[in-house]
């Protein structure tokens, strides 16, 4: 059973006709839909999105409010649910072809459809900061992953950049340090990914044969444990960076879990 949950600032009637039409296609498929309407505070939107969450559910919204719709994008990143904007684009298409005019409200195009861009320049961000790239940028990546080679950081990234995140990751390389600015970066955003050095051995082995076996101790047991230990050392120094083991678990329940303390620390700073 898939869940869809449709969120409106009005009847949710266009919501509902649009998303039935389109499941026609999809016949075979048992869906459920939950329909929210008049839905037109924050406050509500949070609720609704922690409850899509808890489900496992995807948003369906028709809100006219740019705000409100910034505000779906935002909470529902942080919380890991799928959203699908109808009634933006089909705003930015009529303004452009109706009423833009780049003299009275310049940016309107790109505004409306925020949640595109964002995922474009989130994506562009993390192939230019992957494996250690353009390291003095780092302070302006939302999340920094760091971790010895094959602990899913590039995965991690794209993963995090298609949902808009801003992401950074940093290879730990034996007794090379790893750049001074990441000490300067606020620990929070800071993710160390750790494994199992029995597990990692596995991975490493079969980029070892698959590259030939042109890798030198890459793949070396006794090699991987001693990096997995100066990572560790590394780590030791930053007890205020989140550490994550990525042993025998899939992208999205490490994504999952990096989320939750993003979550939590959102909700310890709103606090103070």
């Amino acid at each position: 059973m898939h869940h869809i949950i449709v969120i409106s600032d009005g009847t949710g009637n266009t919501a509902m006709r649009a998303l039935e039409a389109a499941l026609t296609q999809f016949a075979e498929t048992s869906v459920k839909i939950n329909l929210f309407s008049e839905v037109r505070t924050k406050a509500r939107v949070s609720t609704i999105v922690k409850k899509a969450a808890q489900m496992k559910a995807f948003i369906v919204h028709t809100v006219v409010s740019t705000d409100l719709r910034k505000y779906i994008l935002e909470i529902s990143r942080l919380h890991g649910v799928e959203t699908i904007d109808l009634m933006g684009p089909l705003l930015a298409q009529l303004s452009n072809q109706l009423q833009y005019s780049p003299l009275e409200r310049p940016g309107l195009f790109y505004e409306l459809n925020k949640a595109y861009f964002q995922r474009i320049e989130a994506m562009e961000f993390a192939f230019r900061h992957d494996d250690g790239q353009r390291a003095d940028e780092l302070d302006k990546a939302e999340l920094v992953l760091v971790g010895v080679s094959r602990t899913f950081k590039t995965p991690l990234s794209i993963f995090f950049a298609f949902k808009g995140w801003m992401v950074a990751n940093v290879p730990i390389i034996l007794n090379i340090d790893p750049p001074p600015i990441l000490n300067r970066i606020k620990p929070s955003l800071v993710f160390y990914l750790s494994t199992d050095a029995a597990r990692l051995a596995i991975l490493r082995r079969s980029r070892h044969f698959y590259l030939g076996g042109t890798t030198g101790d890459y793949a070396n047991p006794l090699y991987i444990r001693r990096e997995l230990d100066y990572a560790e050392s590394i780590y030791r120094n930053h007890p205020l960076w989140t550490k994550v083991n990525v042993t025998n678990k899939p992208i999205e329940e490490i994504a999952s879990e990096i989320l939750t303390v993003i979550r939590k620390a959102d909700k310890r700073t709103a606090l103070r």
